[in-house]
């Protein structure tokens, strides 16, 4: 018998227990895949109920979109409309004429701007509730540049002035409802709210009174409305045929974009993100949490007050008291839903704007209230929210993962 040195290689012939199992492929086949481990247990199969769970992000908005028309339907038939006229009424409001086309993307940039102003705000944890007051004095201080400048100013630098003045506007209206929640602890949601009906009260106090910005009286038929702005400061038209789209829909996606620029990939946006998830730990991250807080709503005050300033000037560039018109609260539905996407703020911002076009063309052809509009919008608020709150609760929750529990010991004091 031989005895093998350190030199020598030790071969050893594994016996049949310490082989690794093989699998031979069939003639003609592939093979098998390796076999799970002893003891692991097979991966379920999925249900259809995990199936639906997974596509609650499609079906959630489409089964509110569904019951909202449905309702919205039965409505119009009930205000004397089939709701094959009240369709393709509502479809010519909206796409049926490049007038509607444009009238509805001036509309949606509006709301995109004041959507814009709210994710900034969000970010923050903070709720701005006050972009109708916003957009009522961003108009006013525009009003107040645009009527006064002289003829002979160029476009490049009567337009800037006047959408400057609205911003400055909006956002110190909004510095009012910051200081407070900043400095006083006031929630920011009732302070923006208030203020939005003093806002509207200091858009119709301008209208009425010669010494602020009325037109001057000269019969009884003068209407309560500012006069008309310069010509330099009107917003330009796009330039498509038939078209009434001005450059607001270029200045609403450029605004969008730097936001979300600014928000997602600069330190500001990761700040702000840490200040709305935690301000305490912001605190002891050392970060200036009350400057943070304060911009932040002030900034969703200058862009509500910009889409005031791009009201007034457009047609027909004078200020009236039916100004905002509930954009301000259509903006802040448009940033409840977008839940911080500024890419889905767009699509939303697009689809309420064609829908308000729509909406009057609805009354004017099938005979229906304008206002079914509003309710199908409301509708389609309530659906999305009700739909996502019981797709989160129908979610199973996940199985907690066994702990090894330690021994106790001697020592540990058992309370």
């Amino acid at each position: 018998m031989t005895v093998p040195t350190s030199t020598d290689p030790v071969v050893t012939d594994p016996g049949p227990s310490d082989a690794a199992p093989t699998a031979e492929a069939p003639p003609g086949g592939t093979a098998p895949g390796p076999t799970p481990p002893a003891g692991a247990s097979p991966r379920p199969a999925r249900t259809v109920r995990d199936r639906v769970l997974d596509a609650r992000p499609v079906l959630v908005p489409l089964a509110a979109v569904v019951g909202a028309l449905t309702v919205s339907t039965a409505l119009a038939a009930l205000a004397g409309a089939t709701p094959v006229e009240a369709a393709v009424a509502l479809g010519e409001g909206m796409i049926g004429t490049p007038y509607a086309i444009g009238s509805s993307l001036n509309v949606a940039a509006v709301l995109l701007l004041v959507a814009t102003g709210f994710l900034v705000a969000h970010r923050a944890g903070l709720v701005n509730v006050g972009g109708e007051g916003q957009i009522c004095v961003g108009a006013v201080a525009a009003t107040a540049v645009g009527t006064t400048l002289p003829e002979g100013v160029p476009p490049v630098v009567a337009l800037p002035l006047l959408l400057l003045a609205a911003a400055a506007g909006g956002a110190a209206w909004a510095a009012i409802a910051a200081w407070l929640a900043v400095r006083r602890g006031v929630s920011e949601v009732i302070t923006t709210l208030l203020l939005n009906f003093v806002g509207a009260a200091v858009l119709v106090l301008s209208v009425h009174e010669e010494a602020l910005l009325r037109q001057p009286v000269t019969s009884s038929e003068t209407l309560p409305q500012s006069a008309p702005l310069v010509e330099a400061t009107h917003l330009p038209l796009l330039g498509l045929p038939g078209s009434p789209a001005t450059v607001a829909v270029v200045l609403a996606l450029a605004g969008a974009a730097v936001a979300a620029t600014v928000l997602r990939r600069t330190a500001t946006g990761v700040r702000l993100a840490a200040v709305g998830r935690s301000r305490a730990a912001s605190l002891r991250l050392g970060l200036p949490v009350d400057r943070l807080r304060f911009s932040s709503l002030t900034t969703a005050g200058a862009a509500a007050g910009v889409a005031g300033g791009v009201l007034v000037a457009s047609a027909p560039h004078v200020l009236d008291d039916g100004l905002s018109s509930g954009y301000g609260f259509s903006g802040l539905v448009v940033g409840l839903l977008a839940r911080g996407s500024f890419t889905a703020a767009v699509g939303i911002a697009t689809v309420l704007g064609f829908l308000v076009s729509g909406g009057i063309n609805l009354q004017l052809a099938a005979g229906v209230p304008a206002s079914i509009t509003q309710i199908l919008e409301s509708l389609l608020i309530l659906g999305v929210a009700g739909t996502a709150i019981w797709a989160v609760r129908r979610t199973p929750r996940r199985p907690r993962r066994a702990h090894a529990r330690r021994p106790r010991t001697g020592t540990e004091v058992t309370r």
